[in-house]
């Protein structure tokens, strides 16, 4: 049941609405301390969806909100479960979103 939520919550990660796309990534601030390594069957779904176009969004809301998200991964999952998804996004990414990226994996 949890992949089909997060299958459902990840397009609003990337809304065209950046209302939508802010309470989406706050949202998904708020469940990381909740949810932690249950997350692990959904995360490589949803990091692409939480930074793919967030860090690299000239918006400040969802920049904050896409960093805030990243940083609330790094504390409350095992590294083991980010490393492979924080690697491939830091080799495919560009900008700052990929600066970024590769700062968490150091």
């Amino acid at each position: 049941i949890l992949l089909q939520i997060f299958d459902a919550f990840k397009s609003r990660l990337n809304d065209s609405n950046s209302k939508v796309n802010q309470v989406a990534l706050e949202t998904m601030h708020k469940m990381i301390p909740l949810l932690k390594d249950n997350l692990s069957p959904v995360i490589n779904m949803l990091i692409p969806a939480m930074v793919d176009n967030n860090l690299n969004s000239k918006n400040p809301g969802i920049y904050a909100a896409a960093t805030n998200v990243i940083q609330a991964l790094c504390q409350h999952l095992d590294n083991y479960l980010l490393l492979q998804p924080f690697c491939t996004k830091a080799q495919f990414l560009n900008g700052k979103a990929k600066q970024d990226m590769t700062e968490k994996l150091a």
